[in-house]
């Protein structure tokens, strides 16, 4: 899978609460999984330990748990045009366990070590 260039790219956000299920799956795990197969540059998963949605309700759990009703959100990053059919393909997960998502503009750098690394 190769890394985003430097430069413009985009960053999808799943967010969803982390133990929403998918066929008796993290959800979170099915779409980091279909990621992988749909050669997704990079995803990262993150538990938070609050947060609320639209019904403004305060879910909170103690930091060592990364299940029940806790905040969770799933990062991908590449090019617009690869998301946007990811984003296509994943509706179904999506519309499952109520997830929002969200597609935005980003500027892609490399650090300074890795551009000396891929010199020498």
């Amino acid at each position: 899978m190769p890394r985003p260039r430097p430069g413009r790219a985009a960053r999808l956000t799943i967010h969803l609460t982390g133990g929403s299920l998918w066929h008796h799956r993290p959800a979170y795990a099915e779409l980091v999984h279909r990621a992988r197969q749909e050669h997704v540059s990079g995803a990262s998963v993150f538990h938070a330990v609050a947060g609320f949605g639209t019904d403004g309700h305060l879910h909170q759990d103690r930091p060592v748990r990364i299940a029940g009703k806790s905040p969770c959100s799933v990062v991908f990053v590449d090019q617009e045009d690869r998301l946007r059919c990811f984003l296509l393909r994943i509706g179904d997960i999506l519309d499952a366990v109520g997830a929002l998502a969200v597609l935005d503009h980003v500027t892609v750098h490399h650090t300074a070590a890795e551009r000396g690394r891929r010199r020498g």
